[in-house]
């Protein structure tokens, strides 16, 4: 890893965090994210903040790009100030963090633990896709501490990974899976996407095989969204592929989430199914709960105690504000209690355990009995003070928030 960049004493710019900010900081769990953005291509449905070589231009480097990382690290622990608040998740994502090199990721994670308390049951995830991983990889980032890993599969058909753009071959998420047991990683999930143009009942069923096939306790299973400006909305906007089709989407999903119950894992977010409550990933939990985090890279976002902030986009003027010392964050929210109150209805009612009806207003407590009505909300749970989605509320999920919070 090439040479970090210095730490300043008194960085020109500076993120200034407020006392009420900081109060809740012992009491709340805190988590690291790492955005890594790179890409070796771009797949046709993303729209992340991730650059190809041809797209970086001068100024970034994945070569520097850990020593880049580790200045905000360092910025992080001088902006938190003495009393560090102790991290309970790190997430490392992307992108396609597995193209930097083990060493430089091992190299992040050292620096959390030397400037950060840390949690010592601390979950520390890496996103990878398939075929950037290799077995002598995978051991390092075991043994430098990483516990848990997310592989992006997407499909076990050929013909869905090439209308996604997606690089690996059929059946290399299953076997990167093994490799990642193999070299002791304690959670290994695999990403699924339903609904692509194209896809057939058979090949969504072989995708779910495939996935029980592979040593993993964690799946997560997400609807095909056609995001403007992709290549994928191009091609669809051309008529070179069909719009994805709702009701496929529900069936996709309702086969999704039988398949993967029958075979012993139980959905704890609307997207994400778990062997127990161990193998849950914590640091999305951390997000669903409103929890405080710090966001480390390009684009990346952070909460703490209602301020939320974000980092400039570009690599290179990211890379760029923290050679000179300053802050890279662009802008920041402070949320007011509206806020926080509608964005706890968006993110708890997503959540197997819900949300209590005391967290809606006074309209959607009325609305949610009328959803209980119309089988959205269990009733059970209602009576008892709670709103929990029934299964077929999970299918209406974004629907019924809007309801709720309108």
């Amino acid at each position: 890893m090439n040479t970090v960049l210095p730490l300043l004493e008194a960085p020109p710019r500076t993120l200034q965090l407020s006392d009420s900010a900081r109060e809740g900081l012992a009491r709340t769990p805190f988590g690291l994210y790492v955005h890594v953005p790179f890409c070796a291509t771009r797949c046709g449905y993303c729209d992340f903040n991730t650059y190809t070589a041809d797209e970086l231009g001068p100024g970034a480097s994945r070569a520097e790009y850990a020593g880049t990382a580790i200045a905000e690290l360092r910025q992080a622990a001088q902006t938190l100030g003495s009393d560090l608040p102790t991290v309970s998740t790190v997430f490392v994502g992307g992108g396609t963090p597995t193209l930097l090199a083990a060493d430089d990721l091992a190299a992040v994670l050292a620096e959390v633990r030397r400037l950060f308390p840390v949690a010592s049951d601390v979950e520390v995830t890496t996103e990878a896709n398939p075929e950037t991983v290799t077995p002598e990889s995978l051991a390092r980032l075991r043994a430098a501490g990483f516990t848990r890993i997310s592989l992006g599969m997407q499909s076990a058909a050929e013909h869905v990974l090439a209308v996604l753009d997606r690089r690996h071959t059929p059946g290399r998420a299953v076997e990167a899976a093994h490799e990642a047991r193999a070299a002791g990683f304690e959670h290994v999930n695999l990403d699924l996407i339903y609904g692509t143009p194209g896809e057939t009942d058979a090949d969504w069923a072989a995708s779910l095989d495939a996935v029980l096939a592979a040593p993993v306790d964690h799946v997560s299973a997400y609807a095909l969204i056609v995001e403007e400006g992709t290549r994928l909305a191009r091609r669809i906007d051309r008529g070179e592929l069909p719009v994805p089709d709702d009701d496929v989407l529900a069936d996709r999903y309702e086969q999704a989430d039988a398949t993967l119950r029958a075979a012993g894992f139980d959905w704890y977010e609307v997207s994400n199914w778990a062997r127990g409550e161990a193998a849950r990933c914590r640091h999305n939990e951390l997000y669903w709960a409103n929890a405080n985090w710090w966001g480390v890279g390009p684009g990346a976002h952070s909460h703490v105690g209602g301020l939320r902030w974000w980092n400039v986009k570009h690599p290179a003027a990211y890379a760029g504000r923290l050679l000179r010392g300053e802050s890279p964050v662009q802008d920041t929210e402070l949320l007011d209690d509206d806020d926080r109150a509608l964005e706890t209805v968006m993110l708890g009612l997503r959540l197997r355990e819900g949300l209590p009806l005391t967290a809606l207003s006074e309209a959607g407590r009325t609305r949610a009995a009328d959803a209980v009505g119309r089988g959205l909300l269990e009733p059970g749970a209602h009576a008892a003070g709670r709103a929990v989605l029934t299964d077929r509320g999970r299918l209406l999920a974004d629907a019924l928030v809007r309801d709720l919070t309108d």
